[in-house]
């Protein structure tokens, strides 16, 4: 837990004066992007990292991506170019395993955010867990280089294809991705008429600082955390 805290720290100096943990208006299905997160407190040690698990890697953006690298090297950040003459991406691995892709947008005003959340499944399975994250949560299916992606307000969902169906995120380094939703005990009520089940130890509970929980995992291992926050404000 202090490795993967203290790596994106380092990350996240960049980000000094943004609106780190304000989340973008919902969309039509209440929903917004949350948070990637690895296990809380009081847990046991997380068991590898997110390579070899449905959700291969996160993203971020940056305006400059070697003015970052400059600095995060300075920090001791290492980082690993991208393809052969690309400046303008390339990979940050924290010590215990959470693989995070680093792009340039030069049109951000931010100097870090969130971008994407890279799913790893067999090419037979992309197109139903495309489908089940619009029906689910409204993300709105697109292509990006010529591969699927969907949008959810706040961060992009992004597909590759792998040979062999990969772990489930629960235990790792990034245990769960999160989601922000309006009315959670309605959209509970949504997930139970479309068949989707809360996990067994996800049942919903508020917070003591009110906040509206729940989790449950899509059908191909990827564990999810559902927050309604009391009073939230969103960006544009």
């Amino acid at each position: 837990m202090k490795k993967l805290i203290s790596a994106l720290w380092l990350i996240s100096t960049l980000a000094t004066g943004a609106a780190w943990a304000q989340p973008y208006a919902p969309n039509d299905a209440g929903v917004t992007n949350g948070h990637w997160l690895n296990q809380g407190p009081n847990t046991p040690p997380s068991t590898g990292g997110t390579v070899g698990t449905v959700v291969n890697h996160i993203g971020f953006t940056v305006p400059n991506v070697q003015e970052a690298v400059a600095k995060w090297k300075a920090a001791g950040v290492p980082f690993e170019p991208g393809a052969p003459g690309r400046l303008d991406q390339g990979w940050v691995t924290t010590t215990d395993g959470l693989k995070i892709e680093i792009q340039e947008d030069k049109d951000q005003k931010e100097p870090i955010r969130s971008k994407h959340v890279h799913f790893f499944l067999p090419e037979n399975a992309i197109a139903e867990s495309q489908a089940w994250y619009g029906k689910i949560f409204g993300a709105k299916a697109s292509v990006r280089n010529n591969a699927p992606v969907s949008d959810v307000p706040g961060v992009q969902l992004r597909w590759s294809k792998v040979n062999v169906a990969e772990g489930p995120t629960k235990g790792r380094v990034l245990d769960h991705i999160g989601f922000d939703v309006k009315d959670l005990k309605a959209f509970i009520a949504k997930l139970e008429a479309a068949g989707v089940k809360l996990d067994a130890d996800g049942a919903y509970r508020v917070n003591d600082v009110g906040v509206g929980i729940a989790f449950i995992t899509d059908p191909w291992g990827t564990r999810i955390e559902l927050n309604e926050r009391p009073k939230a404000v969103y960006l544009p």
